[in-house]
């Protein structure tokens, strides 16, 4: 028996599957394709990122350099409204090898990591948890004291165990150019639906376009107006959900949900890299697969560290439906050099950045 089954080996996955096996827990973690495929997000990510991954991986990770963000109110042509700090505020990564290096991290420490699994059903008892799973056209079996349910917006094991789905799912699309650009900036347009499109130059791996929305939407119709605003032609589309708003709880007797299939994520971008690594984290720390009645220490201590971003993470992304003419009013009062961080909506009150707003006046 494992003392924990991880389902879903992405970001979240891994870094619980790595942090449980170096504390001294017998860990398998299942990956129903390959590690890495099909790309599930946007590498796009704070500086931030660096902790979690081995010092080695660094140079081989980043693609590029991000020091501001033009924010606009229509398409390429519209006049910017420009956030940018002196250091980097951000950096893009090859997300793909970032799975991969963070799978590899796993096996490193001593997790039992698998690809090819595709977990089909999670069954719960009162002192364990059956994990059944697909390999090979064969059925096989796990047992576990617990299982960790980090199988993305789409979660088998949440619908498995009757957890409640996270508060919306958006759509999100995006796909590539080859053109090298190492440009400063990602562009931001804030002309979908109560969300926001984007251009993130990429360096040396080319340029990135994508945008998000409510389902129902045209979405794909919304990218090819994006694309054609640019007069670019993209290929390697991916398209998915994303969750926004976690629910009441992520956790039964013994199965518990982290990352994306808790929705742990930042309702303003929809990333929820740093975030469901964070929650890892703290599910190692206060979770003990011998005693259930530990989940509810992680509920609470994941909510204490994420709840105040997450809510105001909210409050950010209803600014994306005000009024054009206000959202150019806000723009302009506050664009200029920033102090804050691009995973902390609280950041916006600290004293780093209220000094860049005061300097201005």
């Amino acid at each position: 028996m494992y003392d924990f089954v991880v389902v879903g080996v992405g970001p979240a996955g891994a870094r619980f599957a790595r942090r449980a096996a170096e504390a001294g827990y017998d860990v398998l973690a299942l990956e129903k394709g390959e590690v890495g495929s099909p790309l599930a997000c946007s590498g796009h990510v704070s500086t931030d990122i660096w902790e979690y991954v081995p010092e080695d991986a660094h140079d081989r990770l980043l693609q590029n350099r991000v020091y501001g963000a033009n924010f606009h109110v229509g398409g390429p042509d519209s006049d910017p409204y420009r956030f940018y700090k002196s250091e980097e505020v951000s950096n893009v990564i090859d997300r793909v090898e970032l799975d991969r290096t963070l799978a590899d991290a796993a096996r490193t420490a001593g997790a039992d990591v698998r690809e090819g699994y595709t977990v089909t059903s999670v069954d719960e008892h009162a002192d364990s948890v059956t994990v059944t799973a697909s390999v090979s056209g064969e059925t096989r079996e796990f047992e576990a004291k617990m299982v960790a349910g980090c199988d993305g917006p789409i979660s088998r094991t949440r619908r498995e165990v009757g957890l409640p789905e996270p508060a919306e799912k958006l759509h999100g699309v995006l796909a590539f150019t080859d053109e090298p650009d190492f440009g400063d900036d990602v562009s931001v347009h804030l002309t979908v639906p109560r969300f926001f499109a984007w251009r993130i130059p990429r360096g040396d791996a080319g340029v990135e376009y994508g945008l998000a929305a409510p389902p129902g939407k045209e979405v794909n119709e919304m990218f090819e107006l994006l694309t054609d605003a640019y007069g670019v032609e993209t290929d390697r589309f991916c398209s998915g959900a994303i969750p926004i708003g976690p629910a009441e709880t992520v956790t039964t007797r013994r199965v518990f949900l982290v990352g994306d299939a808790a929705a742990q994520t930042k309702p303003f971008t929809g990333g929820g890299i740093l975030y469901g690594m964070t929650a890892a984290d703290i599910a190692v720390r206060k979770i003990d697969p011998e005693h259930p009645r530990t989940l509810a220490d992680y509920e609470r201590a994941w909510r204490s560290e994420l709840s105040r971003e997450i809510r105001l993470g909210h409050l950010v992304r209803r600014a994306y439906s005000l009024p054009e003419p206000v959202q150019r009013l806000g723009l302009g009062t506050l664009a200029g050099e920033i102090g804050v961080h691009m995973d902390k909506p609280s950041s916006f009150f600290s004293r780093e950045h209220i000094g860049k707003l005061l300097s201005r006046s």
